[in-house]
């Protein structure tokens, strides 16, 4: 190994003269700071060479450098480069590890991860010398995982989260819900999950496929990142993509059914009922069940491609919308949205939703801590940052759609659109229209890998490695100008990187970059 060949590339590296030598890797000592994240790390180096690599000597030392609580910053995302940011320095004699906080700490193991993952061959290490210091541009470094559209298991989703964490991703968006399937256990409507969670399968000859999570497996995965230091956000999609809500409970939709839960994949007219009370009992219900298994901040509340077409006919929906002086039927998707996110509120937790929530708000506004997902493009980001709201944005015009495919080819895996390799690389979350104030709410951005075509774990992997490397440099280093000679230089490292990916089992796209 000549050079770190690091994704994402970090702040600043200085090479140093001579190499770090070791036969077997090295242990680190106990006693030390950051104990926890030390542990995760070694169980990651056991996880790929078992036992036997260890040595017998400790030469990884941490030092904690002007502590930082992850408590006090955990509602200011302008202070997360202060937790994670690191300091690794490479000598003859041994390694240091420099954090502030634990997150920190956790990165720069990451860091020497993929140092180990090059430099470990034949039982013996080998790294060059250097220094190495960074700290991210963003807060927000997301993958968004469709587990409506298909079940994926929970050794599967530990196993991606593990490696995304390699990466410096810090947010799994859980999407749990959807026209083709619910996932998440609420004890008061047992149908859920009962009816909720299965559906035809055409390829498996129409038998019924699926499935839920429990609460003990949502812990678990739960747990699982945040060892890693990855935050959870459950999505549950609300008030459209309902068919499993209504195929488990009709009585919530407007013409009372009868429905199912979706074996095709589109957009379909029937939502929940705007003028039935129990669609906010469900949604508490639902918003209590995701405050006792998700400690996260947020929870992301849906609000894309919702029809109008039963509300304008809906007797119970004009209705409301008389009560509440509404000009149109659209202006009813406004209101719940207000209303679940003051119900969420309740519980400590700030609403995210996609873009489509910034229409039709002329008579109930988006709540101003409401956070936006900008998806169709980058004007949703534009117009949430000129009102004033955070936004994260993952547009799929920009290659942060990982169900599309890598490559203009057909005989590649994906669907409806092309976001390659170079499309994320070149992906910046502050658009050109955005000025100094408006690129402050932008919280990051995320890839997002819908699983309507993606219906086993293998395919997923192809699907979002290596193209989330790419996502992750765009969202964790400092802003360049994205030039041919910059690409090149990346698709250097992704090289070396592949390679490390593959000593973790995944199956990678290895085509052009586009």
């Amino acid at each position: 190994m000549s050079n770190y060949s690091i994704i994402p590339q970090p702040v600043s590296v200085q090479y140093l003269d001579g190499e770090f030598k070791c036969q077997g890797l090295p242990r680190i000592e106990k006693g030390e700071p950051f104990q926890s994240e030390a542990q995760i790390f070694i169980e990651q180096l056991r996880q790929t060479w078992g036992d036997g690599a260890f040595g017998d000597k400790g030469f990884i030392r941490f030092e904690q450098t002007g502590r930082q609580s992850a408590e006090k910053y955990q509602q200011t995302e302008k202070n997360q480069s202060a937790l994670e940011s690191y300091c690794l320095e490479i000598l003859p004699e041994g390694i240091t590890l420099k954090a502030g906080a634990e997150a920190g700490a956790y990165r720069g193991l990451q860091v020497l991860r993929q140092l180990f993952l090059s430099g470990f061959n034949d039982g013996s290490l080998t790294i060059p010398c250097g220094k190495i210091e960074d700290q991210p541009r963003f807060s927000w470094r997301g993958l968004m995982l469709d587990c409506s559209r298909y079940f994926y298991s929970v050794e599967f989703i530990k196993k991606i989260l593990d490696a995304l964490s390699l990466q410096h991703i810090n947010i799994f968006h859980w999407h749990l819900s959807d026209d083709q399937g619910w996932r998440l256990p609420v004890a008061s409507y047992p149908l859920l999950t009962e009816i909720g969670s299965k559906r035809r399968e055409h390829r498996l000859s129409g038998e019924f496929s699926g499935g839920f999570y429990t609460e003990t497996e949502i812990r678990d995965i739960v747990s699982f990142a945040a060892e890693r230091h990855i935050e959870v956000v459950p999505e549950i999609d609300l008030p459209g993509h309902a068919s499993a809500i209504l195929a488990a409970y009709p009585g919530l939709g407007c013409t009372g059914g009868p429905y199912r839960v979706e074996d095709r994949f589109g957009v379909f007219e029937d939502v929940l009922c705007a003028g039935n009370d129990g669609i906010f009992t469900l949604a508490e219900a639902v918003f209590d069940t995701l405050a006792d298994l998700f400690p996260s901040r947020y929870v992301h509340i849906g609000g894309d491609e919702v029809p109008f077409i039963r509300w304008a006919e809906c007797p119970k929906c004009k209705k409301r919308m008389a009560e509440l002086g509404l000009d149109k039927a659209a202006q009813l998707q406004s209101w719940i949205t207000s209303r679940l996110a003051q119900m969420l509120h309740k519980h400590g937790k700030t609403a995210i939703g996609w873009d489509e929530v910034l229409e039709n708000t002329e008579k109930f506004p988006l709540p101003a801590d409401m956070i936006v997902q900008s998806w169709r493009g980058e004007e949703g980001g534009n117009k949430a940052t000129s009102l004033g709201h955070r936004v994260i944005m993952s547009p799929v015009t920009n290659g942060c759609y990982l169900d599309s495919r890598a490559i203009d080819q057909p005989e590649e895996l994906g669907r409806l659109s092309i976001g390659t390799i170079t499309k994320g690389f070149s992906f910046d979350p502050v658009t050109k229209k955005m000025d100094e104030t408006a690129a402050l709410l932008v919280l990051g951005g995320q890839g997002n890998l819908w699983s309507e075509v993606i219906y086993a774990g293998k395919i997923a992997e192809y699907m979002i490695f290596p193209r989330i490397c790419a996502i992750a440099e765009a969202l964790w280093s400092q802003r360049k100008s994205k030039t041919a000679p910059e690409l090149a230089e990346f698709a250097g490292r992704l090289v070396v990187h592949q390679s490390r990916l593959d000593k973790l089992g995944l199956l990678q796209y290895r085509g052009p970059l586009g």
